[in-house]
């Protein structure tokens, strides 16, 4: 028994030292080129007001150790239009991709936007969703009591 309990401890030592191993390794290695790193890869608009703003913004970092270059940004749709700065992001810069989806249509949402870059991840999707509220519809006014020709007044 007490030969089994030292074979249990032995292994559980080894398992211990082996898993230490694997993850300083693991740490050591290095990201060579750029990175893209974003707050979130999903915007939420939740619920909007017809023909209200829709510019929203995606934060992204070039966590890498390279220039980060966006060549282009396609919306699924045309009512998705995103924008993105053409220069370089730099090591450990921030920039925005902006994005603004076209309010006037009415219901429920969800759209995507194409990056395509020069980082190992050649191409990143992000996404836009939301609803848009129907408007508010103005109160009639009542119509006006017409008298009729032949009424006798």
């Amino acid at each position: 028994m007490k030969n089994i309990f030292l074979a249990l401890a032995f292994l559980v030592a080894l398992t211990t030292i082996a898993q230490d191993k694997v993850i300083a390794s693991s740490e050591k290695a290095e990201v060579s080129g750029p990175v893209m790193s974003f707050e979130t890869a999903v915007l939420d608009y939740g619920k909007i007001e017809h023909k209200s703003d829709g510019n929203r913004a995606f934060v992204l970092t070039n966590t890498g150790n390279a220039p980060l270059i966006i060549s282009n940004a396609k919306g699924s749709r045309g009512c998705t239009v995103p924008t993105w700065s053409r220069d370089p992001l730099a090591p450990g810069q921030s920039t925005e991709i902006g994005v603004n989806y076209d309010t006037k249509r009415i219901g429920k949402f969800t759209k995507t936007i194409t990056l395509t870059t020069n980082s190992s991840e050649k191409t990143k999707i992000l996404t836009i969703k939301g609803e848009v509220q129907k408007p508010a519809t103005a109160p009639v006014a009542p119509a006006k009591p017409t008298t009729s020709p032949l009424e006798v007044k």
